[in-house]
C-alpha cells in the first residue's frame, strides 16, 4: 500500500513538473493604462472621439426610450396585461423585447436615413462631426414633430422663455424632446383607456352574476379571467393590438 501511495505521489509530481514547463513557455501580453502628453493633434482628436463614443453608448438607452416610439408601445403593452389581469404573464422581459423590436420596425425608415446621410459619410471622412450630428438628429426631429401635440410644444416653449419660433427648424431639440415625451404619455394612456373598457365590462358582469347567486366570497376575477382570455384570443387580440399601435404612428 505504501509503494502504491509513493507511486501516485511520484506521478502527480511529474505531471506538475510538465505543466510548469508548458506554462513557462507561454507568454502573456501585458496591458498598460495611463496618460501621457503628446504634441500630435490627431492623437488628441482620437481620444476625444473615443470619449464621446463612450458617452453616447451610456446615453443610448435614454435616447432609445425618450426619442422613439418605445415609450408608447411599452405603456400600451403594460395596460393590456393589467386589463387581462394575468399578473406577470406575459413576463416583463417578453414585453420589453416585443416593444424593442416593434420600435426598430417603426423607426427603421428614420434609422436608415440616419445611417445613409450621417453615419456612413462620417465614417468615410466626408463630413465633419458637427454636420453628422446635425444630419443624424434631423430624422428624429421629424418623427417627434409628427407625434407631438401643438399644445405640449407651446407649453415647453413658454417654459423655456425663448423667442417664438417661426418654423420647426427654429424649435430647440431640448424643448422638443420633453414635449414629445408628454405627448406620448397622453396618447398611450388614451389607448390604455380604450383597451380597459371591454375587459371592465366582463369584470362587472361576472361580479353582478356572482352577487345575484349569493356567491359573495368567490372573487369575481377567478370567473372573469378565463372569459377575458377567451375574448382576447377569439378576436386575435395580439394582431389587433400591434396593428393598432403601428397605425397610431401614421
Amino acid at each position: 500500500m505504501n509503494y502504491r501511495l509513493l507511486g501516485l505521489l511520484a506521478l502527480f509530481a511529474a505531471v506538475l513538473g510538465v505543466s510548469h514547463e508548458l506554462f513557462a513557455q507561454v507568454t502573456l501580453p501585458s496591458v498598460n493604462l495611463g496618460l501621457k502628453s503628446t504634441d500630435d493633434p490627431n492623437e488628441v482628436v482620437s481620444a476625444i472621439k473615443i470619449l464621446m463614443g463612450l458617452t453616447v453608448l451610456t446615453l443610448a438607452p435614454a435616447i432609445l426610450i425618450m426619442m422613439t416610439s418605445f415609450t408608447r408601445i411599452i405603456i400600451v403593452l403594460s395596460f393590456i396585461r393589467q386589463a387581462l389581469g394575468t399578473q406577470q404573464m406575459p413576463p416583463n422581459q417578453l414585453l420589453v423585447g416585443l416593444a424593442l423590436f416593434l420600435t426598430l420596425f417603426i423607426m427603421s425608415p428614420f434609422l436608415t436615413k440616419i445611417n445613409a446621410e450621417a453615419v456612413q459619410p462620417y465614417l468615410k471622412n466626408e463630413i465633419s462631426q458637427e454636420v453628422a450630428l446635425e444630419r443624424g438628429v434631423a430624422p428624429l426631429r421629424k418623427f417627434m414633430f409628427n407625434q407631438t401635440r401643438q399644445s405640449d410644444l407651446a407649453l415647453f416653449l413658454e417654459f423655456s422663455k425663448v423667442e417664438k419660433p417661426k418654423t420647426r427648424a427654429d424649435v430647440p431639440t431640448m424643448t422638443l424632446i420633453p414635449a414629445f415625451i408628454i405627448s406620448e404619455l397622453k396618447t398611450a394612456f388614451q389607448i390604455g383607456f380604450i383597451i380597459y373598457l371591454p375587459f371592465l365590462v366582463i369584470d362587472m358582469v361576472a361580479a353582478s352574476v356572482l352577487m345575484a347567486m349569493g356567491m359573495m366570497m368567490l372573487p369575481p376575477v377567478i370567473i372573469s379571467l378565463p372569459f377575458k382570455i377567451m375574448l382576447f384570443v377569439f378576436v386575435d387580440g395580439w394582431s389587433l393590438l400591434v396593428g393598432s399601435i403601428v397605425k397610431s404612428f401614421g
